[in-house]
This record gives structure tokens, sequence and C-alpha cells, in this order.
């Protein structure tokens, strides 16, 4: 009967012409792999829609050499497209690049599945400062074309927010100068939208930026419409322009803060329950929908990472009206209306968020009335393990909700996210019995172009309602991206799923990165077994050379290979001074900023790992000089200070990324510095540099390699084998060796020693394998007279790990003393060894 169906429909095409007899929804799903197949390659794809309310559920055939998608909404056409793409002809579309291969005998398949989901959710409100405040509308195509291939169709959509309410701002009676007091620069606008941050360059959204952004919004919108996605759109929150008492002086505003900005940065909340609050809601409302036609979903977050005002009210009555508030002045502009609201505050603010306040925010807001986006269930799991929300809030009492993951801070390119985790963990959400209210899945990463291989894995799980087998998976991610999946490609993802991408660091960072340029080591996992898994990734060149998206991640991991090694030379560089070794010093610190150079020109051939390409959207936004000017300073501020200048706030350094450029003009810069301040014996001023560097222009030139690939495997051989050597002080009393190879080990103590030690310091200094120390002991007399349980990683060399003690007064050890370690190692071939230091006091 199906192969009937099929061949009637051939008949049908066949007579007619395509564009025609397509519905709206065939034609969407069309242009979509028009666009990124070519016209000859998407012709042998075939859509079918049969409308109905169920979920959403594709059905892919093969029928007379074309490939025949059934589905019931557009994005369940394309995604069905893209399965076919991926596990019948090895393809992938990606940030990085495309891989098509698709052969001229199409593979028969059968495939059905179905989306366990109606709403599949995606983006964050913080990408749309650490990643999209300068795309155009090529760059959107590209984006919205991805998610329709994944099949998303719940998301964000917040351009051009600022553009209608500065059309209310003025219908109230406010001056521009007023409003550019409220608004922040382009980059900073998801926190000023929040109500985290006011005043930040807002004379930097002219009627040119303005205008821009609405001419965006509108192929934004018509293009999430005809792919029939439900965009979530922008609404008004509570936050005013200060100079709104001016105007309505009988209306109290309530300050906010956040972030540990000062007085003149900080939000203002209009009271709840006023008629302003509502008389600006519906304003808002009916200029956007003037402007774009009617939405339904609407944002509006009042709390996210704030103290609650202080009012000499109840919370809970203060939280219930400011959620009637929200959701009325919604309402007023728009009867259908849903309100949605970001959930990462349930997660991140469980002193304020419970069920009791929870509950209170949403009480007077109808069931169908609300969606809470709840997207960040890997802090719940790993991070901060404090239970996931839908239990510890019980559901959010029926109200709708999507689950998710965030994936990413600040756009860091750093590797990490725990992929068994998120291969199984929204199966244990099915299965609960909070599934009730559950509404959808999704992801919400606060920037995007990076660890594309969690992406691919999570936007899959979203098709699913079994876990998904990694074993199979990395080999079927290897064939689609590269063509295919050698032995060696298979035991790197391994290697790699049990140290990069099976630990999670909320802020991944190297040590050059964060504080400002550090001397330490970084928190991006630095397991040996990583170095292992990328030799073995890049000894698949050989095989794969012809594919570009194996040569973009080949150049990324090895750069990522030559960034840890840098940091590691930093720490040995600044240890030398502090050992008056000079000579070591310099040698050490021009071999870190060498690697840093070979890493930045390496990646000068990744096609998205790149400072130019970033200033050169933020640049065509403007045909002013002038204003191109200011918008790159935005550009450069959002990657590296963050906020205004000379202000040390816990947000600088947070973007951390990778790219070609910025590791040569500002890291490695940075560092250099650092290096000449301890050559001359000066505090290095650290501001000084960054606040000049965010106002050039600019980036430096550097000739990519001709041969980068092999280039980069002779690279990361040169860095891998390069020892660092054991740093010892003439002072420092070495008690031992240790080795991975004993559980347990004991030394003895000179009694002379004892009452002096300050610290016990073990050093790693050869080895592959990690060892984790668990407890150590000192003991006088036979009896503990310190013990620790604290323990400590030590995976690499050189890397250390020090317990710091206060001797007992008086401590004696008139019968010996000595000091024991229990440690977990691998005792096999890969065994770890080090040396055991007691410094004492002077």
């Amino acid at each position: 009967m199906l192969r009937l169906y099929i061949t009637s429909i051939l008949l049908m095409i066949g007579s007619c012409n395509l564009n025609s007899c397509q519905s709206p929804e065939e034609s969407a799903a069309q242009d979509v792999l028009n666009r990124v197949l070519g016209k000859e390659e998407a012709s042998k794809f075939i859509f079918n829609y049969t409308e109905n309310d169920t979920l959403d559920t594709y059905v892919v055939q093969v029928e007379n050499n074309k490939v025949i998608v059934s589905a019931n909404a557009s994005t369940a056409l394309t995604r069905g497209a893209y399965d076919y793409l991926k596990y019948a002809t090895n393809s992938m579309i990606s940030w990085s690049g495309e891989n098509i291969n698709i052969p001229a005998e199409l593979p028969e398949i059968e495939r059905t599945n179905t989306s366990p989901y109606k709403n599949r959710y995606y983006m964050n409100v913080c990408a749309f400062g650490y990643t999209t405040p300068y795309w155009n509308w090529e760059r959107w195509e590209k984006e919205i074309d991805w998610m329709a291939l994944r099949g998303m169709n719940f998301p964000l959509a917040l351009v051009a927010n600022e553009a209608i309410a500065t059309r209310v701002w003025k219908k109230l009676g406010l001056t521009q100068d007023e409003i550019n007091e409220f608004y922040t620069a382009p980059s900073l606008l998801p926190w000023q939208r929040m109500g985290n941050i006011n005043g930040l360059g807002g004379e930097l959204l002219t009627e040119e930026w303005r205008n821009g952004q609405i001419a965006l919004q509108h192929k934004i919108l018509n293009r999430m419409k005809e792919l029939s996605m439900n965009p979530i759109l922008p609404a008004f929150a509570g936050f005013v322009p200060k100079g709104i008492s001016r105007l309505y002086s009988e209306n109290e505003l309530l300050p906010v803060s956040w972030g540990g900005f000062p007085e003149k940065y900080k939000a203002y909340l209009i009271s709840p329950k006023t008629p302003l609050f509502e008389k600006i809601g519906k304003l808002f409302i009916e200029e956007w929908e003037s402007e774009f036609g009617k939405g339904k979903y609407y944002l509006a977050d009042s709390f996210n990472e704030m103290d609650l005002p202080k009012t000499d009210r109840p919370v809970t009555e203060l939280l219930a009206d400011y959620g009637s508030s929200i959701y009325e002045s919604l309402k007023s502009g728009n009867t259908d209306a849903v309100w949605v609201v970001q959930g990462w505050m349930f997660t991140y603010q469980r002193n304020i968020w419970n069920k009791e306040t929870a509950n209170a925010l949403f009480s007077k807001i109808p069931d169908d009335k609300l969606m809470i986006l709840d997207y960040a269930y890997e802090y719940n799991g790993i991070a901060y393990k404090n239970g996931f929300n839908y239990e510890v809030f019980e559901g959010y009492n029926n109200k709708p909700w999507v689950y998710g993951f965030m994936l990413n801070s600040g756009g860091k390119t750093g590797h990490t996210g725990v992929h068994d985790y998120y291969a199984t963990n929204p199966i244990e959400l099915l299965r609960s019995p909070y599934n009730k209210s559950n509404s959808g899945f999704g992801f919400a990463p606060e920037g995007i172009e990076n660890n594309e291989v969690t992406f691919e894995l999570v936007s899959d799980m979203a098709w699913t309602t079994e876990a998904i087998d990694l074993d199979k998976w990395y080999n079927d991610y290897s064939k689609a991206r590269y063509g295919a999946c050698p032995t060696a490609m298979a035991e790197a993802w391994q290697l790699l799923r049990k140290t990069s991408y099976g630990t999670m660091t909320d802020h991944p960072r190297f040590g050059f990165q964060g504080d400002s340029g550090s001397w330490s080591i970084g928190t991006i996992n630095k397991d040996a077994r990583i170095f292992d898994a990328i030799e073995k990734f890049l000894s698949c060149s050989d095989e794969l050379k012809d594919s570009e998206l194996y040569k973009a991640d080949a150049l990324e991991f090895s750069a990522t290979v030559l960034c840890h090694k840098a940091e590691d030379w930093f720490g040995y560089a600044y240890n030398a001074h502090q050992n008056l070794d000079f000579e070591t010093r310099d040698m050490a610190g021009e071999w870190a900023l060498q690697l840093l150079t070979d890493a930045d020109r390496l990646l000068e051939n990744h096609p998205t790992l790149n400072l130019q390409r970033w200033i050169d959207f933020a640049r065509a936004t403007s045909k002013d000089t002038k204003q191109q000017d200011k918008y790159e300073e935005d550009a450069r501020r959002i990657l590296t200070v963050w906020g205004p200048p000379k202000l040390k706030l816990g947000v600088n350094d947070y973007a951390a990324r990778m790219w070609g450029g910025l590791i040569r003009d500002y890291y490695r810069e940075r560092m250099a510095g650092k290096l000449e301040s301890l050559r001359l014996n000066e505090t290095y001023d650290n501001r000084a540099f960054e606040d000049a560097w965010v106002k050039k222009k600019g980036v430096s030139k550097i000739d990519p390699f001709e041969d980068p690939l092999e280039t980069a495997r002779q690279l990361v051989k040169q860095a891998i084998e390069r020892p660092i050597p054991i740093i010892v002080k003439e002072d420092d009393i070495v008690v031992g060796d240790w080795s991975s190879r004993d559980n347990s080990m004991e030394w003895p103590i000179k009694r002379v020693h004892l009452p002096k030690i300050k610290e016990i310091k073990f050093i790693y200094t050869s080895g592959k394998s990690a060892v984790n120390i668990k407890e150590v002991t000192l003991i006088a007399d036979g009896k503990p007279i310190y013990k620790s349980s604290h323990e400590s990683l030590l995976n690499k060399a050189n890397s250390i790990g020090i317990y710091s003690l206060e001797m007992p007064e008086g401590v004696r050890a008139n019968n010996g003393a000595s000091l024991k370690v229990t440690i977990d190692g691998n005792q096999g071939e890969s065994q770890a060894k080090g040396k055991v230091i007691l410094i004492l006091e002077e």
C-alpha cells in the first residue's frame, strides 16, 4: 500500500510543475534543501506534507531513486531529509561547513521517527550578545536552515526589541537622550533587557541601526513563519528609563543590581499593579504587532540572576503582583499571548527560588498562558548537583515548561560537557511522573560555533525516546562529518568521551585567558589522555585529508594542544622567576609565546574561529566609518573586558574564545606584557593594555601555514614531546618518589623538619595517566597529627598538589615521624610518577 502511495506521488509530481504542486510546508522544506545542497542535489528529495495534530513525525522512503519524506510539519520534513543525509549518505551540514556525499544511486532506506516533544527550543537570551548582535540576514538565514535541518521549531527571535521599544518611549514623552541613557551598545543588550545593566553605549542604537534591525527581523520572522516555527518574541518586563520619573513622578521605581556594577549602570523596575505598567506593556505589544504581525509567545524576564526588589510587603505578594502585571500587560495587547520566562534563576538562585516563591510568581497566570524555559539540567545534575528542577519544583504546579541544556556559557571554545549525560538524562524526564506538564525539549547556548559534536548529539536527543548508544553514534557522526571513521578515529572519540567530553567545566578557559592573564592552569580538562586522543585523531589525516570538516576539527584540536602546553610553560616561566632563574624564565616564556603564535596561525585556516570575521560583521552594520569604529569597539569589548573601562568585574574575560587573531593580538600580547614586567620587576597594568586593545582597529596580519594539516601534526608532536623540567627549590626537602603503581605509600621524615613544615607538595614528573591524591596523613610517634581528605588531581608534567598546614605547637617525634599518602591511579603500563616535597618555614 505504501509503495502504491509513493508511486502515485511520483506520478502526480511528474504531471505538474514542482513548485505549483507543493504545499507551503513542502515548498519551505524544499527551499531549505535548495540553499544547503544546491537545486540539483535537492531535486532528489520529494516532500509530502500531511496535516495532523499528533507529535511531529516523519517517514523516509526511497522509490525510483528519489527520497520521499512525509511528515506533518515543515521542520519534521527537513529533519527527515537531514537524517537521510546523515545516515544513508554520510553527509553533514554544520557551522564549520558541509560534507555532502550524495551518490548517483541513492541508498534505499526506510526510516520513521517521532519527536516526543511538541516544542523543540533553541537559543539563549545571552546569545544575542555573545554570538548574534551583528549578524546580517545571510548569517541568520544559514542559522534558521541549521535549526530546520535539526527539527527545531521553538526559537528565540529577539531582534528589533529596542527599535520597537524606542517608539513606545517616545510616545510616552521621553527624549532621545533619556532613551540613550537607558540602553546599552548592541552586544550588551541581553543584559539590558533583563535589567542587569543600563546606560553603557546606548548612543550606538542610532536610527540607522534601529531601521536595520527592523528590516532584519522582518526577514527572520517571515522565514520562521514559512517553516511553521513558533518564534519567541520580546515583551515588556518592567524595566524603564530613569527619565520616566519626569513624566510619571507618582510611580515608584525600584532599583535592582547585578554583577557588582556601580550605581550609574543600575536598572529600575516599575512597581507592579500600576496603570503605567499595563500601559507600557500594552503599547509595546501593539507597536510590535503593528510592525511584524500577531505573535503568540512573548519573553519577559524580570528577576534573572538578581536579588528581589526590597519592599515592606511579603515577598510572595510582591512576586504574585509582578507575575500578574507582566501577564496582564501582555494580555491587554494580545488576548492570546503566552508569557515565556527563563528558568535559569530557578537553578542558579535556590537561595531565593523555591516552590513557594516560584508558585507565587506564576499563581495568577492561567496554565495555558505560561511557558517556562527550564534549560540548565546539566547544572542540576553535574555542576551544582542540586536536584532536577522538575522534581524540586514538582513540575511547576502543572505550568508548562521546556526541559533542556545550556551547553555553553559566553561562547567559550573550550571542550567540555558530559556526552553520556546528554545521551541519557532526557530519558529520565520522559519516564518521570512530572513529564505530564513538560511541553518540550531544547538547548540554550549562550554562544555557538563551538563544540559542534555536542550540539549535534543534543539535537539528536530531541528526536528519540531511547538513550543514544554513543559507541555507534560517534562512528556515525565521524562518517557523516568526515566521510569515514578509521579505527584511530573511533579510539580518539572514546578517549575524548572519558575526558574532554566526560567532564563539565562551568567556565572552561585556558589560564592565559582568565583573570587578566594568569600564570596558573586554566579550567579546561587537561587529562593526559586528551593528548593521546588528539594524536590519534591527527593520525587519520592521510585518509581524511580531503575532508574540509576533518581539516577544521584537526586544526581546532591541534590549537587546543598548543594552548594547553603554552599555559604549562607560562607557569614554568613564573616559577623559574620565583626561583630567581631568569635565564630559564626567559626561555620558557618565549616558548610559551611561540606556542600561542603557532596555535593562532593554525586557526587562520579555520572557517569560523576567527576574529576578523567577527569584526567584519560589526563594521558592516553601518555605512558611516565613525559608527563602524564604535561597533568594532563594542564587538571587541564583549569578547574581552566586557564592561566599562578600568572596571574590574566578575564578567571580565568571560567569553574566552580560542580564535585566530584574538590569540596573537590579545592573549599573546597580554602575556608578553606580563613576562616583560617580570623582567623589569614592575607591576603589569593589564587593564591599560586591555582597554587600549578594545579601542584598536583591525587585526594584525599573519601568513597561514601552506600545509596546515601536516604542520599541525608536527607542531602537536613537538609540543607533547618537549618535557617541562621539574622545578625544585634548593631549600625544598624531597621526601621521596610516588608512583601510580602503589595505592598507599609512606616515607620517613626527619624529626628536625617536623615542627617547620608549612606545606606538603606533590609534583607530577612523568607519565600519561591521571592520579588522584585521596588522603594525606602526617604521623608522629605513631599518631596522626595532620590528616586531609582533600583530593588533588595530577594529570600532566609539573602539575602540583599542595597541602598547607599549621603544625601543632610543641609537636615532637621522639620515636620518629612519617608521611603517608593514599592515591588512585593507573597501575598499568602508562603509570605516573612524581616527587613529594616538604616546604619548611624559614
